[in-house]
């Protein structure tokens, strides 16, 4: 037997047990931990977050830091030594659902020279990137369950900054009053940027005050972009939303996640995919159709512990934007 005809022949005996069965799992397990990989890749929030281990139920309790211990000086050699006591806040990470599903026509399945994989997986890593970006930066159809947005929480700590058409954008960015100084007013150490893609040309042409440029480009290591030393990355997923910020800088060891359950497929052969309204979208069995699910859980926090530096948690924040003025 060819190998033509082999792989005919298996491609039949799993189409009739999906047909069977109804619901199976379209890929083995190791590919699910290779998506998961992919969507880290595809998502410029969890690239440059910190992962937590993953969760062991739907809300994960975080101690945080919140009262820093005091030290005084003694009066003399019988002076009384005074005690001091730290105290800790809890933060809550609650794992919501992000899901999507992906009709195929059944004569796409027959074709079994046809990598459906290849043609699916970079497109729902693009899917899945995109709306937990949009979700974690600018509170973009976040759950309910989840906190504020990265945008909307430097924004309540009057942590921005604001770019003007006359402004100069080296001090915006690097001097005394710019987005890092904003980061390091809270006590805290700018590890990354990120930025509409918009925002490469302007920062092309800034130096330093010795000459050497500030934003760099690495391109022996798969083009690694570099504003004053820090990681920097231009999401291009179509969740950056420049009318809300063109850049974003912090500790992003501070932005930490957690995923629940890793992604899940399913293969559905029966039944109907409804749109928002209501109405049928498709009916599978009538079109002969098949339907891929893809499903994961996660959730994300800021743990924003005290320091010496800024006390008031209120007006504490890892992250500072720089927001267009025109």
């Amino acid at each position: 037997m060819n190998r033509n005809k082999m792989n005919l022949r298996l491609f039949e005996n799993d189409a009739t047990l999906i047909d069977r069965t109804g619901a199976d799992t379209l890929i083995p397990e190791e590919r699910a931990r290779e998506i998961i990989q992919g969507v880290v890749t595809q998502s410029a929030v969890l690239s440059q977050g910190r992962r937590l281990p993953n969760m062991s139920s739907r809300t994960y309790r975080m101690p945080v830091l919140d009262m820093l211990p005091l030290a005084y000086f003694v009066n003399g050699d019988t002076g009384q030594k005074k005690t001091t006591k730290m105290a800790w806040d809890k933060k809550i990470i609650t794992a919501e659902e992000i899901a999507v599903i992906v009709p195929i026509p059944e004569a796409v399945l027959d074709d079994s020279e046809y990598d459906i994989w290849a043609e699916v997986r970079p497109r729902v890593e693009e899917a899945f990137g995109k709306v937990i970006d949009g979700a974690i930066l600018f509170d973009v159809n976040k759950p309910d369950s989840w906190r504020d947005g990265i945008v909307t929480t430097a924004t309540k700590a009057s942590s921005v900054v604001t770019l003007g058409d006359s402004d100069n954008l080296y001090d915006k960015v690097m001097g005394e009053d710019g987005v890092i100084a904003k980061v390091e007013e809270s006590g805290f150490f700018v590890t990354g940027h990120m930025a509409d893609i918009t925002m490469r040309a302007k920062l092309r042409g800034l130096k330093d005050s010795t000459g050497n440029p500030i934003f760099k480009a690495d391109m022996q290591n798969g083009t690694r972009y570099s504003l004053d030393g820090s990681n920097m990355t231009f999401p291009n997923n179509g969740a950056f939303d420049k009318s809300k910020a063109l850049m974003i800088s912090g500790d992003f060891s501070q932005l930490t996640y957690s995923i629940r359950q890793d992604i899940t497929f399913k293969l559905f052969t029966e039944g109907v995919v409804q749109n928002t309204d209501g109405s049928i979208a498709y009916n599978l069995m009538q079109q002969d159709m098949v339907a891929l699910r893809a499903v994961m859980r996660l959730g994300w926090e800021i743990p924003n512990p005290i320091n010496s530096l800024k006390t008031d948690k209120a007006k504490r924040c890892p992250f500072a934007i720089l927001k267009s003025g025109s």
